[in-house]
């Protein structure tokens, strides 16, 4: 079960937040380019896994920079500092699925184009008791223009100290029914929410593109994920994809730990 979910919220880092990561790998025209771009999520018992990617220009529709090769990563954690192992092009790992555990902070750190890049950030607890109302909802839709609001279901966790956490919701299925008149948008398969530090969130009626089986997992994340998921929220133009913000020194991008609990929930016509 928990590779299952570890799957599945790797499934929706690599869709969701990689298309932030976009806004941050592109640059103005006059802007330096020597700047590289790191993507890692540490994840408690798993192994460690960094990419690096160049910069991409503002003309570039690519949905990543190419990799970066041939790099010295390492990564401490207080008392013991290892070495990062480039395994394909611009990825770099370590498999002791022991070393990332709870509570400690985990700096990551190499040399490029002779400047020192680095990053820290806190591996957090995992959340306890995530829990849905119901598994399963049945909703009619409108055939109007009817706007009205009403709750569908609500999830809730225990978060004693208000802490950050996301919620993520990933259509598993291959055929997709819309919603009429509802959260618009065609191919809203997957998408995220701030919970804004609280133990409860309740999902309404404008809340899904489509009806469904949905994976829903509650990410319990650092204040430098939150800061990126809100600034794409928030909007991004051709005149402020410098300003997307970063935790990493010397570089662009996000060094960040999280945990992640995965339940399911059905929305039906």
């Amino acid at each position: 079960m928990e590779i299952k979910k570890y799957v599945s919220a790797t499934f929706v880092l690599f869709s969701l937040v990689a298309a932030l990561l976009v806004s941050c790998q592109k640059e103005s025209q006059s802007a330096t380019t020597d700047l590289p771009v790191v993507e890692a999520y540490l994840m408690a018992g798993h192994p460690l896994i960094v990419k690096l990617y160049y910069q991409k220009s503002l003309t570039d529709t690519a949905r990543y920079g190419a990799p970066i090769i041939g790099q010295q990563l390492y990564i401490s954690d207080g008392s013991t500092k290892v070495k990062l192992t480039e395994t394909t092009k611009g990825t770099y790992t370590y498999s002791d699925t022991t070393f990332l555990t709870v509570g400690k902070t985990y700096a990551l750190s190499f040399s490029y184009l002779s400047k020192e890049v680095s990053a820290k950030t806190v591996m957090p607890a995992k959340t306890q008791n995530f829990a849905t109302q119901y598994v399963s909802v049945t909703y009619a839709g409108s055939a109007t223009g009817n706007t009205t609001t009403d709750t569908l279901n609500k999830f809730t966790w225990n978060n004693p100290d208000s802490l950050n956490h996301v919620l993520a919701f990933y259509n598993i299925n291959d055929t997709y029914f819309p919603i009429a008149n509802r959260r618009g948008g065609a191919g809203e398969r997957v998408y995220e929410v701030d919970t804004k530090r609280k133990a409860v969130y309740y999902i309404t009626t404008t809340d899904f593109a489509y009806y469904g089986d949905y994976q829903v997992t509650l990410l319990s994340v650092n204040q430098e994920y939150i800061n990126l998921l809100n600034s794409n929220t928030s909007g991004s133009n051709s005149q402020n994809l410098l300003n997307i913000p970063t935790n990493v020194v010397n570089g662009l991008g996000i060094f960040t730990a999280l945990q992640a609990d995965t339940l399911n929930f059905n929305l039906y016509q």
